[in-house]
């Protein structure tokens, strides 16, 4: 292996370790030398790559907006008749938030923190297209009457929160990783048919 492939396979190793400490493992406080031991690394060389734990942070918070992005635009923008786009979000959402259970705790945390989304160019021109579609899906009769708002908090809650708050579920009510799994996959189907009168 080159010296340039052996230098970006180390900063891939860092960053996906990273990652898994945030998103999968809840780990939003480890630190550098956590990182290096979990990548079995020298810590000296996320400094190397990163210069700090902070820019480590800041990327992997970018990449997880990035990723977050890019699933909504590919579906929601998509030439799919409105509820297929809906149920196929829910899907893709669902299926990241078990693949990394933390991710959106992580990434509102972050905000808290001050990390605001940026403001996309494109947004006003997605939001407009969002609404058009949702008064068109409404005058067919097919959602209740309501402000396109109060459909996307419906819709983000129904699909963040049993994620958000699996450790508490799992503890409380004595599920495996397995019976939560399962639970999760029925989710599509009960908010489909929370969201949609038919």
């Amino acid at each position: 292996m080159s010296a340039l492939k052996k230098d970006e396979a180390t900063e891939e190793l860092i960053r996906s370790t990273a990652k898994r400490l945030f998103f999968v493992e809840g780990k939003f406080n480890a630190t550098t030398q956590e990182v290096a031991d979990a990548a079995g690394v020298n810590r000296t060389l996320i400094n190397y790559y990163f210069r700090s734990r902070d820019n480590l942070f800041n990327l992997i918070f970018e990449d997880a907006m990035r990723a977050e992005e890019e699933q909504r635009e590919a579906i929601l923008l998509s030439e799919l008749p409105f509820k297929q786009k809906i149920e196929k979000f829910i899907e893709d959402s669902l299926k990241i938030g078990q693949e990394f259970p933390y991710l959106e705790t992580y990434i509102i945390t972050r905000i808290n923190d001050g990390c605001f989304y940026k403001e996309e160019e494109d947004w006003d021109k997605f939001m407009a297209r969002f609404y058009r579609e949702f008064e068109e899906e409404m005058k067919k009769g097919t959602i209740e009457k309501m402000e396109p708002i109060q459909f996307i908090l419906n819709m983000v809650s129904l699909i963040s929160f049993p994620l958000a708050a699996r450790p508490l579920f799992q503890s409380t009510m004595k599920l495996s990783d397995e019976e939560f799994d399962k639970i999760i996959n029925e989710r599509k189907d009960i908010i489909m048919k929370v969201l949609f009168k038919n």
